[in-house]
C-alpha cells in the first residue's frame, strides 16, 4: 500500500497548524484585530507602558473595531461567537495585556452584568454607548482587604426613607476606574432588609456626587492601563439603579467567568508574542560566528516554547467550542485560566533570557508582557484560588474552608 508523502515544511509560527481549526469568518475577525493591533498598538506601546498612560481615544477605536461587548446580542453590540470573542482576546494581548484588559473589562466585568441581570432602562441608557466605546464602564467587586474572598466584601448598600439606596465603601484594582463613566459596584444590603444581607449589583454613574476614583500609580505592571481605587461615600442611588435580575455571589462570579475564558485566550497572544520575538531575534543574534538558534540549548528553550504556545492554543479554542455549545463549567474555565497564564508567564521568562539583556528594555515586547502577565496571574482569580476550584472538582471536597 502506498502513502502520500508527509509533508516537509510547517509554520514555525503554528506548527499544529490550529488555523484550520477556524472557520473563514474566525479567520477573517482574527485578521481584523491582529492588523489593528500591528498599526495602532504595537508601534506605541512601549512609550506607554514607560509613561504609565493608556490613550482614551483607544475605546472608540475598539468600539468601531466591534470588540467591545461583541459576544453580547442587540444594543448595538456584534453578538459574534465566543470562540470570535477569544480569538480577539489573543490578538489583542499580542499587543499588550493593557489592551485586552480594556476590552475585557468593558465588555465582560461592565456590559455583561448590564445586559444580563440589568433592566431594559439600563440596557437601553447604557450599553449602546458602551459598545460605541463613547461610555466607559469599569466594574467594583474587589476591596483592599477582600480579594480572593469577595463574599466577605465590607461595601454596603442600605436603604433610606425615601427608597434610594446609599452605597458606602471602597473598591480596589479596579481597571478603568479613574476614566469610567458608569461603574457596575458590587455591595452587601442591610441585612435586615428585604435582600437579607444579599450582595446585589449596582449601576453606578461616575459624575454621582460621594463617586471618586483616584488613579493608582508607581506601577511596573499593566503600566499602559489604567487601574483605581474606587471610593463610594454615601453615595446615593435612585431605587431602580439595582440590577434587578440577580441577588447574591452568583451575579459578580458569574461575571468573573466570562473575564476569565478571555484570559484564557489573551494568555495565549502574550505567549505568542514572547516566543516570536525570541525565535526572531536567535536567528539574527550571532555569538561565536554564527546564530544563536543554532545552538542546541537554544534550540531547546525555542521548541519548549512553540509547544507550550501551540498547546495553550488548543486549550483555548476547546473551550471556546464548549463554551458556544453551552456545555463549558466553571471548573473548565479555571483549568484554562490558571494553566495558560502559568504557561505564558513560563514563556516570558525563557524568552527573556533567549534575548539576554536586550530583553530587558521596551524595544523588545518580552519584558512588557512578563511584567504584565504577573499581574495576569493574580487577578480575576489568583493561581491559588483556581487550583482548589479544580482540586474540588476532581475530589469533591471543599479546600476553602
Amino acid at each position: 500500500m502506498s502513502h502520500a508523502p508527509l509533508p516537509q515544511h510547517v509554520d514555525p509560527h503554528d506548527l499544529l497548524a490550529t488555523d484550520a481549526l477556524l472557520s473563514d469568518e474566525e479567520t477573517m475577525l482574527r485578521d481584523t484585530v491582529r492588523t489593528f493591533v500591528g498599526k495602532r498598538i504595537l508601534p506605541d506601546v512601549g512609550a506607554w507602558f514607560d509613561t504609565g498612560t493608556f490613550p482614551r481615544e483607544l475605546a472608540t477605536e475598539f468600539g468601531s473595531l466591534g470588540v467591545l461587548g461583541m459576544h453580547l446580542d442587540g444594543y448595538g453590540c456584534a453578538g459574534t461567537s465566543a470562540t470570535a470573542y477569544g480569538l480577539a482576546c489573543l490578538e489583542l494581548e499580542a499587543g499588550d495585556s493593557g489592551a485586552r484588559s480594556f476590552v475585557s473589562v468593558q465588555g465582560s466585568l461592565a456590559m455583561f452584568p448590564i445586559h444580563a441581570f440589568g433592566s431594559e432602562e439600563h440596557k437601553q441608557q447604557w450599553l449602546p454607548g458602551m459598545a460605541a466605546g463613547e461610555l466607559i464602564g469599569c466594574f467594583g467587586l474587589t476591596e483592599p482587604d477582600s480579594g480572593s474572598d469577595p463574599s466577605s466584601m465590607r461595601t454596603t448598600a442600605t436603604r433610606d426613607a425615601s427608597g434610594d439606596w446609599l452605597l458606602h465603601g471602597s473598591k480596589m484594582w479596579i481597571t478603568n476606574g479613574s476614566i469610567a463613566d458608569v461603574a457596575v459596584v458590587w455591595a452587601r444590603t442591610d441585612p435586615d432588609g428585604p435582600d437579607r444581607g444579599a450582595v446585589r449589583g449596582f449601576v453606578v454613574p461616575t459624575d454621582t456626587p460621594g463617586f471618586s476614583a483616584p488613579e493608582i500609580h508607581r506601577k511596573v505592571s499593566l503600566r499602559a492601563s489604567v487601574t483605581s481605587e474606587l471610593v463610594l461615600d454615601d453615595v446615593r442611588l435612585p431605587a431602580d439603579a439595582v440590577l434587578p435580575g440577580v441577588t447574591g455571589m452568583r451575579g459578580p462570579l458569574s461575571c468573573l467567568n466570562e473575564a476569565r475564558f478571555g484570559i484564557t485566550f489573551g494568555a495565549v497572544g502574550a505567549a505568542r508574542a514572547c516566543y516570536e520575538s525570541a525565535l526572531a531575534y536567535a536567528g539574527e543574534r550571532t555569538q561565536f560566528d554564527r546564530p544563536i538558534a543554532g545552538f542546541q540549548l537554544t534550540q531547546r528553550k525555542l521548541v519548549d516554547m512553540m509547544v507550550a504556545v501551540q498547546r495553550g492554543t488548543l486549550v483555548a479554542l476547546h473551550l471556546g467550542r464548549m463554551k458556544d455549545a453551552g456545555t463549558l463549567a466553571t471548573p473548565q474555565i479555571s483549568f484554562g485560566k490558571m494553566d495558560n497564564v502559568r504557561m505564558a508567564l513560563e514563556v516570558a521568562r525563557t524568552a527573556r533570557s533567549v534575548l539576554g539583556a536586550n530583553g530587558i528594555t521596551t524595544e523588545y515586547p518580552v519584558i512588557r508582557h512578563l511584567n504584565n502577565l504577573e499581574s495576569v496571574f493574580t487577578y480575576e482569580g489568583t493561581n491559588e484560588i483556581h487550583t482548589l476550584i479544580l482540586g474540588q472538582a476532581i475530589t469533591g471536597l471543599s479546600a476553602f474552608s
